[in-house]
């Protein structure tokens, strides 16, 4: 007989939060009831679930009094507040902040990645970031045919990487520059910065707060998920991993241009790049320059993919390699891949 969920959603009113909302609905998870848990401002609005009208509840720890998944993205301060009390009430939670995902004790997955991760989960399953997810889904099956020495990446993040109001900024920002007003900015680069620059018809080399030796949080937590997705260790030197972060303005979809180099150049060549790639689960190669076919944001937006294409070698170095990588960062970057690992622990009974 198959068990019905109880499943919660934490920070359901959200841009993230939604879309979970939406994921859930398309899964396999057999859900018996729904939560729609967010702050007290949010309390009373009402979300549609298949064909119920759900009332958003505020959320406090007797929320998950009976809940077994707790989906979670609500910020990072709310997470580590309130899902240890998830899990002393016996609840399983998948949290898309950045709250527990550097803890050794705390499994970092993509699903078509590491899930084999999940299985030492200790009621805390961390997602990762929007921008490593894509990244670590185009690299994982080049890994696993040639290994890797370095990674190099340069990303181009949409303005929602930054939430709903970030949307609504940047929507802003654009509509007061045609108007020929003066820009105004009150969240990016960050929203607790100092000081704020329009995001529209520009490009902001700052995501998130700095860190002491000059690179962002962002790129740090690129740098290091990825180890610890691929290597499970967070400062491992097996693969060398390098990232400079760009905000750019993009509504959905982030971008990034992958350079890597193999450990072993006689298992890899483009033809045979292009092959695995379109083997892995999740990708989908599209890389025909004679047609000028290659991912782009504003196609990949809306959907679960991650899409692959300028697939060529560093003709100056043998073992060298060039990706251009596209995912929607509200979907495959949070949404889908929290659902998925979701429904991964079901399928398996790892629950």
């Amino acid at each position: 007989m198959t068990k019905n969920y109880t499943v919660a959603i934490l920070g359901a009113t959200g841009a993230v939060g939604t879309r979970l909302l939406s994921q859930l609905e398309q899964s396999e998870i057999p859900v018996g009831q729904i939560k729609l848990l967010a702050s007290k401002r949010s309390a009373g609005k009402q979300l549609q679930f298949h064909d119920q009208s759900v009332v958003v509840e505020e959320a406090t720890p007797a929320s998950f009094d009976g809940v077994d998944i707790v989906l979670a993205s609500a910020g990072g301060a709310v997470s580590k507040r309130l899902l240890p009390e998830a899990v002393k009430r016996g609840a399983v939670c998948v949290d898309n902040t950045s709250a527990f995902r550097m803890d050794p004790a705390v499994p970092l997955v993509v699903p078509e990645v590491n899930a084999s991760a999940l299985q030492k989960h200790q009621g805390i399953i961390a997602n990762p970031n929007c921008s490593t997810i894509q990244m670590v889904a185009a690299l994982k099956p080049i890994y696993d045919t040639a290994g890797l020495k370095q990674v190099v990446v340069s990303t181009y993040q949409a303005g929602s990487g930054a939430g709903q109001r970030a949307i609504q900024e940047l929507d802003q920002q654009a509509q007061q520059h045609l108007d020929g007003q003066t820009m105004t900015s009150e969240i990016f680069p960050v929203k607790g910065a100092d000081r704020h620059y329009p995001l529209a018809f520009n490009l902001l080399p700052q995501i998130d707060v700095f860190e002491p030796d000059g690179s962002t949080h962002e790129e740090w937590k690129m740098v290091h998920e990825t180890k610890k997705i691929l290597l499970d260790d967070m400062d491992a030197t097996a693969i060398k991993v390098n990232a400079t972060c760009v905000r750019v303005p993009v509504v959905i979809g982030h971008g990034e241009s992958v350079y890597f180099e193999v450990a072993h150049p006689e298992k890899m060549n483009p033809t045979k790049m292009k092959e695995v790639l379109q083997q892995a689960p999740g990708v989908v190669v599209q890389d025909d320059p004679a047609t000028q076919l290659y991912p782009q944001p504003i196609n990949a937006a809306g959907t679960t993919a991650t899409y692959v294409g300028r697939i060529r070698a560093d003709l100056e170095n043998q073992g060298g390699y060039n990706l251009w990588v596209v995912a929607d960062n509200l979907l495959k970057g949070a949404a889908a891949n929290t659902v998925a690992i979701a429904a991964t622990l079901v399928k398996n009974q790892w629950l």
